[in-house]
């Protein structure tokens, strides 16, 4: 039977930077924050700045009981410390609203798209904060799309110029099979860091030549 396009494409790719075994990042509170604090900045700042975080406060309820001076000055060198602290404050203040403690593992029983819908519901978190969450922590079939995958996509045709960032998650998630969601998540990451950049891609060098329509 003949390969779908989206098969051709993460063949190509995992032959190229090898298959990715999933294992959780993070305990889904972790990764949460740690996503916030991934916002405009480098993974190295981001960890930085968690493990910062995480050294000065002795839990998740001191920090939501913190305040947001205090928690911007733990997490200064991850950039835009003021906004991240009001988001992370906020974030853990509506958890403990809603389930009493700090803890997402309640997500693991609900389908995609109701862990999904909850999590949106948090102050300053976005679909590809949540699906990170979702992805990473529970291994459920959510596909962040950062703009490393926005752009990769869109040269690939899988998404048009009129799909927005929100809109690409869905789109994108319905095109890949679950059992490869993860794979093709990371690898058109490291595709799009790697060769096909927003500035000068390295379409010569690109494992995708036969099959890009961008290329040919």
């Amino acid at each position: 039977m003949k390969k779908s396009y989206i098969e051709q494409i993460l063949e190509l790719l995992v032959n190229e930077y090898g298959y990715r075994q999933w294992q959780s990042r993070n305990d889904p509170i972790s990764e949460l924050i740690q996503t916030i604090l991934s916002q405009n900045t480098s993974d190295v700042n981001s960890r930085r700045a968690f493990l910062s975080l995480i050294s000065t406060f002795p839990d998740w309820q001191s920090i939501a009981r913190a305040r947001i001076q205090n928690i911007s000055a733990t997490i200064r060198n991850g950039g835009l410390a003021d906004i991240k602290a009001k988001y992370i404050k906020q974030a853990l203040e509506y958890i403990y609203k809603k389930r009493g403690n700090p803890e997402l593992e309640f997500l693991r029983q609900l389908s995609l798209e109701e862990a999904r819908d909850w999590l949106i519901k948090i102050p300053g978190v976005g679909i590809k904060t949540a699906s990170c969450v979702l992805l990473f922590s529970l291994n459920k079939p959510a596909l962040p799309v950062d703009t490393h995958v926005f752009r990769v996509a869109k040269k690939l045709n899988l998404i048009n110029s009129k799909v927005s960032v929100d809109q690409a998650h869905r789109l994108l998630e319905q095109m890949v099979a679950d059992s490869d969601i993860f794979n093709f998540h990371v690898t058109l990451i490291e595709h799009g860091r790697k060769i096909c950049k927003a500035q000068r891609p390295h379409c010569h060098d690109c494992v995708l030549q036969q099959i890009c329509p961008s290329y040919l």
